[in-house]
């Protein structure tokens, strides 16, 4: 963004080219190759610090689904569980730099579609759009559908669900209408806090066993970059997810486990899964770091994108060790009695208070995922008119209209379908690895094609690699799915319960 006669070049040795950034130095930032002319007459839409932009990513990547990764180790066995989240994180490390890359090459691209479109033309362009806000629809719906079971929890079921579901989804249109990043990015503080903070007051009160005892300590210590402790109060709990995963520590035994007689953790070192039970636990980790297709919006609306690694550096460590403590801990404590998610397996009262903390956080999540699926379809809408940045009633009744209509649709599928979770893990399955890798080697390919004819270029084959790799997962998820689907009856059409 920036008069086009100011261009700042940024090298990126890794991969071994020059980008050229348009008019970052100058203080007069008035143009966007996306929004176009930015005045006082209308939202700033380069305003993330990356700051905000590393908040924003932990956000659009950490929630609830961090406790369905015990159960993928149970599955896996504890050792080949992390190995594969380790490689789950470096592929979508990648993916997400490529991002950040692709975007400094060329500034117009907004979103996949415009990669897409790019790339294949106008056929990419819709494929690739139709399944941006497909996925990013679902991933609001089920934002709603989490929020709505967390009030279920605080309330001791208090009301009817329908009435939770539409109560958060009221919520969710209403926040998901504030019009810039810069400003959600306060939102995405809070909502990360809440997910990984826990209230000061909280102390689990359970009756330990000797190991958990010799055990706790270490845990509080390994996490204590994450939890600050009193020093009066040394079991006071005042970080996150956290309350979960140190309970389960404490408690004597987990509360699907049986409750009479000695009891002692079976995790596994190894498993012995199936090849669908495999790619299902697989698919589970590729969940977890889905956010990739949304930090294009991100990047787009940082004040200086070349920051962007630095954001992004800051996001994958802080949710890879999140993900690699929560995985191991619960599970190490809870075996295959492990709930999923795993709130369940501290009891009641802990779910309860987990869920209340976490409350805020699975809203905004909903919210990030309603902004930017509808500032997807506004700016295709606006693309090219002085509307897209200016306060104008064009303006405001056309993005309106989109949150209106994205999060309205968001409510209906995820009240109104039978199933929906499973639903919602058949579009992971079959737009996850579509909208999170397969475009970001097709990207590097596509500005690095003729370097791989000049000379012998090893990194080609590496691309070529990951896109197949990628593409089997796809099948092999999608598949897994299906089968899961079906095992649970959904093709019988289940009733949906209401209340």
């Amino acid at each position: 963004m920036g008069s086009k006669k100011d261009r700042t070049e940024y090298s990126d040795a890794a991969l071994g080219q020059v980008m050229v950034v348009e008019g970052l130095d100058d203080p007069d930032i008035l143009h966007d190759e996306v929004f176009g002319t930015i005045t006082d007459q209308g939202p700033n839409y380069r305003n993330v610090g990356w700051l905000g932009s590393a908040a924003l990513m932990m956000k659009s990547q950490i929630g609830l689904g961090v406790l369905s990764i015990p159960g993928a180790f149970d599955t896996l066995g504890l050792i080949p569980g992390v190995l594969c989240l380790l490689a789950v994180a470096v592929i979508t490390t990648w993916s997400n730099h490529i991002v950040g890359v692709f975007k400094l090459n060329h500034p117009e691209i907004y979103g996949v579609a415009d990669v897409g479109g790019m790339i294949s033309g106008r056929l990419g362009r819709e494929i690739l759009g139709a399944g941006f806000a497909l996925y990013l629809t679902f991933g609001a719906g089920s934002g709603m559908l989490g929020a709505s079971i967390g009030l279920n929890a605080v309330s001791t079921h208090g009301t009817c669900t329908a009435v939770f579901v539409a109560m958060t989804a009221i919520a969710v249109i209403c926040l998901s209408s504030i019009r810039t990043l810069g400003r959600l990015s306060l939102l995405a503080w809070g909502g990360l806090v809440s997910l990984l903070v826990a209230g000061k007051d909280f102390r689990p009160k359970v009756k330990a066993s000797s190991r958990s005892l010799k055990v706790a300590p270490l845990l509080l210590t390994a996490l204590s970059q994450f939890i600050p402790l009193s020093a009066k109060e040394p079991h006071l709990l005042t970080v996150t997810v956290t309350i979960v995963t140190i309970a389960v520590g404490v408690q004597e035994r987990p509360d699907t486990a049986p409750q009479q007689g000695s009891w002692t953790s079976d995790y596994k070192l190894f498993g012995s899964p199936s090849f669908t039970e495999a790619i299902s636990a697989i698919t589970t980790f590729i969940f977890a770091y889905a956010g990739t297709p949304l930090f294009f919006s991100i990047v787009s609306e940082m004040r200086d994108p070349r920051l962007y690694a630095k954001a992004l550096t800051i996001c994958q460590i802080v949710v890879t060790i999140t993900y690699v403590t929560v995985g191991m801990v619960v599970y190490y404590f809870c075996g295959s009695y492990v709930a999923s998610p795993a709130l369940g397996s501290a009891g009641k009262i802990v779910k309860q208070i987990s869920y209340g903390i976490a409350l805020p956080g699975l809203v905004v999540g909903a919210t990030l995922s309603t902004h930017m699926a509808s500032k997807y379809v506004f700016v295709r809408i606006l693309a090219g008119s002085r509307h897209l940045a200016a306060n104008t009633m064009v303006h405001w009744g056309t993005w309106l209209g989109c949150t209106f209509s994205v999060g309205t649709v968001a409510y209906i599928v995820a009240s109104g379908i039978p199933a929906f979770g499973r639903l919602v893990s058949l579009i992971g399955a079959l737009l996850g690895t579509l909208q999170c890798f397969q475009p970001m080697g097709c990207m590097w390919l596509y500005d690095n094609w003729s370097k791989g004819k000049m000379q012998e270029h090893r990194s080609r084959k590496w691309i070529f690699m990951l896109v197949e790799y990628t593409s089997a997962e796809y099948y092999c998820g999608r598949e897994g799915k299906f089968e899961q689907i079906s095992v649970s009856g959904f093709v019988l059409a289940q009733t949906f319960v209401m209340g």
